[in-house]
């Protein structure tokens, strides 16, 4: 190990100098020293130069799941905050799980805070009994203080894939759902399951009530937050009509976190595992927009070009993850080097209670799907 690099043990300083080149090197090095004790997890939508370390690769919960069925005893998540903490609250207690940039955060995520939904709960008492009449629901991209909050409450996580069955059982305990902090993919699953748009509306937590009527609130089935995710509402309908007239044979396919109008444009719609499965079991020669983050899109054109397959993005403009893609071969290399010299940096550590009461939402989430 280098001077340079011992002197700056705790701190990310002048890694940010260290050409990709020198890093693939030192990265490789390091590696081979941790041997089996680290285990690598990276996004689908985190960026090639990192992504070409991953041991695992997957969705957030997949990642998790993943990691929590390795010996490893670190855990290095190359993904956002949310899904390092998922990771933490999953993994085996001797397990210790290290996010490489703790500026790694998601915007959607960050729509939501755990002082938001519980002054919302508060003011939905003011019009009905939020604990006897309504089921909260948090996508798992969200914060594991929410995660708590809805296992304190009766509720429960979902993810893009099992949004569906999470909903029905919601639904079987109570008449209501609020559902935080993604409002597409509510109202595209409540869509999906036959529930009137209007009975479906959004709670705007900067206003009072969240800008609702009691009557608006008495009448809903569904309570969305007004949340979204910055990449995927980039999307536009006219994104898909411009691609149909160009390419009428092709298919278009969406995550359910785009638009409901690009959700219902689109031939598919489903989550990042959905979309990569759904693309490699069409046909050779088919031709396919994509409406989900730029690296990911990028990766399985390059993948399935082999077969003659057509794969684009559909904005056109740069549109990626820019939260996670802060975690960089700089950064990979300062968090391997320091395990390799036995210290941890950036460890994601849970609290509790906010880990016991989240461990019963994601509990509840994998009973049912």
């Amino acid at each position: 190990m280098t001077t340079a690099t011992i002197s700056l043990d705790r701190a990310f300083g002048l890694y940010r100098n260290v050409s990709d080149e020198e890093c693939t090197a030192r990265i490789q090095a390091a590696r081979a020293k941790l041997g089996k004790s680290t285990v690598l997890l990276c996004h689908h939508y985190q960026r090639p130069d990192v992504y070409r370390y991953a041991d695992l690769t997957g969705d957030s919960l997949k990642l998790s799941r993943l990691a929590a069925q390795q010996d490893s005893r670190f855990i290095v998540f190359c993904g956002v905050h949310f899904m390092a903490e998922v990771a933490d609250i999953l993994s085996k207690p001797q397990q210790i799980v290290i996010l490489p940039d703790l500026a790694a955060g998601c915007s959607m995520a960050d729509m939501a805070s755990l002082v938001k939904v519980e002054r919302s709960w508060r003011e939905l008492a003011a019009v009905l009994d939020p604990d006897a009449e309504i089921t909260p629901v948090t996508y798992i991209n969200s914060a594991a203080d929410l995660k708590g909050f809805c296992g304190e409450h009766g509720g429960i996580v979902c993810t893009s894939s099992n949004a569906k069955a999470i909903l029905e059982w919601s639904f079987r305990r109570r008449k209501k759902v609020l559902f935080f902090p993604d409002q597409h993919l509510g109202r595209w699953t409540g869509y999906k399951m036959g529930i009137p748009l209007e009975q479906m509306v959004v709670w705007d937590f900067d206003q009072e009530l969240g800008g609702l009527t009691p009557e608006q609130i008495r009448d809903a089935k569904m309570i969305l937050w007004k949340g979204h995710c910055s990449v995927h509402q980039m999307f536009q309908p006219q994104h898909v009509e411009r691609w149909r007239a160009a390419h009428p044979k092709g298919f278009v396919i969406s995550h359910p976190e785009c638009g409901f109008e690009v959700c219902k444009a689109s031939d598919f719609v489903g989550s990042t595992e959905t979309i990569i499965n759904t693309v490699a079991a069409a046909p050779p020669n088919t031709e396919w927009l994509v409406g989900t983050e730029l690296n990911l899109v990028t990766r399985i054109a390059e993948e399935f070009k082999p077969q003659g397959k057509l794969i684009q993005f559909m904005a056109p403009t740069v549109c990626m993850c820019s939260t996670m893609a802060r975690i960089d071969p700089q950064h990979l290399c300062w968090t391997l080097e320091n395990l390799a010299a036995g210290r941890v940096v950036n460890r994601i550590e849970v609290p509790e209670p906010d880990a016991t009461q989240a461990r019963v939402a994601l509990d509840r989430m994998l009973a049912v799907s």
